[in-house]
């Protein structure tokens, strides 16, 4: 059995990737889109006549308008090709609003209904600030399920679960980047920072019975993803898909909820307050948290550029 397949019998996995064509090999259950990955597919040939369309049926709209349109017909094609669900994220400019978050959750639900798609085929992606969250608490009880992403820190986790979001991104290669950058050392295997935060997570998770779903995300390398095995899902680029679908080195199960259940730990209590400053305690978390916004919220205002100019 090859990597993939071994992995599949542990873990959900999912493919991280616009580009709806680069998934149909590796046969995943979910998918996931972000912004960059958004911008990154519509820039392609094979793209440009899905884009055009869209831009071209929908003139009357505001920019924001064709732009969510667009986010749902990437989402269509992807569902088309999968079993499960799709992750459409809200535009990071909203990170800091929550309000602003809801109805952007909410209107991105209605495009997909209106396409006859049901919402437990669907993910809303919000970052995983404190209003992020807070959306996400009030899109969950209107049963529109959330994917909380831009998580780095254990705080940002048990915010999440309380506020029982469907499923939470921790981000394994973004940390693991800040502390190779910052120690100037190299990580590898269970000494990798980024394995270690979501080895946390799911364990706390699971020790306290919590039902939100986690899925390590942003690998650099497949021994990231191998560590991570057991865990509720990973979402994977087709680069590493392709890796792991070509080695037949042995995947063994790390993560367990048996062994989680026995861990020592004492829960954590958060508020507001304590929230705030337990991630601003964590400089790598508080830096990622806020490069990741910047570099969505950028990305965005790219993809505004690209819709206009088609107009």
């Amino acid at each position: 059995m090859t990597q993939l397949d071994q992995l599949k019998q542990y873990t959900t996995i999912v493919a991280d990737t616009g580009d709806f064509q680069a998934m149909k090999a590796f046969a995943p259950q979910d998918a996931t889109t972000n912004p960059s990955l958004i911008l990154k597919a519509v820039q392609k040939d094979e793209y440009k006549p899905l884009l055009e369309k869209i831009v071209r049926e929908h003139a009357a709209l505001s920019t924001d308008g064709i732009i969510d349109r667009v986010l749902v017909a990437f989402g269509l094609e992807i569902l088309k090709l999968i079993p499960g669900r799709v992750s459409t994220e809200t535009d990071a400019r909203l990170s800091f609003d929550t309000e602003g978050t809801i109805a952007k959750g909410r209107a991105l639900i209605k495009l997909y209904e209106d396409a006859g798609i049901g919402r437990e085929r669907i993910l809303i992606k919000i970052a995983s600030t404190w209003e992020g969250i807070r959306a996400a608490q009030v899109l969950e009880r209107e049963g529109i399920h959330c994917n909380l992403t831009l998580l780095f820190s254990l705080p940002q986790a048990i915010a999440c679960a309380e506020a029982k979001v469907q499923l939470i991104s921790p981000f394994v290669g973004r940390i693991y980047d800040w502390y190779k950058k910052s120690t100037g050392q190299e990580y590898a295997g269970a000494d990798d920072p980024g394995v270690q935060s979501v080895r946390s997570i799911y364990t706390y998770y699971r020790k306290f019975g919590y039902a939100t779903e986690v899925m390590g995300a942003s690998f650099r390398n497949t021994s990231q993803i191998v560590e991570l095995a057991g865990c509720d899902l990973l979402t994977i680029s087709p680069d590493l898909l392709q890796k792991l679908a070509e080695s037949d080195m042995p995947v063994e199960r790390k993560l367990s909820k048996e062994a989680a259940q026995s861990a020592d730990l004492k829960k954590i209590t958060l508020d507001e307050k304590t929230f705030r400053l337990s991630l601003n305690d964590d400089a790598m978390a508080t830096e990622k948290l806020s490069e990741g916004i910047r570099q969505f919220c950028a990305d965005a205002v790219k993809l505004e550029k690209i819709v206009d100019a088609l107009r």
